[in-house]
């Protein structure tokens, strides 16, 4: 267990790291990088949330269950900002872009989330044999699903409208 601990202290930022690199290159830009970086936080207080919710401790399944529930994020906060960039680059003003963003991609992420969610779902609340291995990964997924679309579609929004770029 301490040796995978420590394996993933290193491929956790090391997977951080290969998802900011590939957002740089979908956004060319540091500020939306950041921003859509910045629902993986997030995440994971729904993520940790669940664990301590259904008495799980921190496992290797759980850490790996972290890194789908960043992918997962972080996909829709590119969904967001690509069309809020697009809708900059269509004219519209800062605030109206971001509440035309809002109304767009509201479906689209609720659907992800909830897609990811339910999919998990018989895994989180299963108690059979191997539960103890998947139930860690599932229930993480699960609770940062939950929490995911709060997180993306009202918070994000208002961090774009402060930091992102107008016309």
């Amino acid at each position: 267990m301490q040796d995978a601990i420590r394996r993933l202290s290193i491929v956790v930022p090391i997977s951080l790291a290969l998802i900011a690199m590939l957002l740089w290159f979908n956004f060319g830009s540091l500020t939306d990088t950041l921003l859509a970086m910045s629902v993986i936080p997030m995440a994971i207080f729904g993520g940790v949330v669940g664990l301590v919710v259904f008495g799980i401790p921190f496992s290797v399944s759980a850490a790996i269950g972290f890194i789908a529930l960043f992918g997962i994020a972080v996909m829709d906060g590119i969904i967001m900002l690509s069309q809020y960039n697009q809708l900059i680059d269509d004219g519209l003003d800062r605030m109206k872009a971001v509440i035309r963003t809002g109304e767009l991609q509201f479906r689209p992420v609720l659907m992800t989330c909830a897609v990811a969610g339910i999919g998990l779902l018989p895994a989180a609340l299963s108690s059979g044999i191997g539960s103890q291995v998947q139930k860690p990964l599932a229930v993480v997924v699960v609770a940062g699903m939950l929490i995911a679309p709060l997180v993306i579609l009202v918070t994000l929004p208002v961090l774009i409208s402060r930091f992102s770029r107008g016309r």
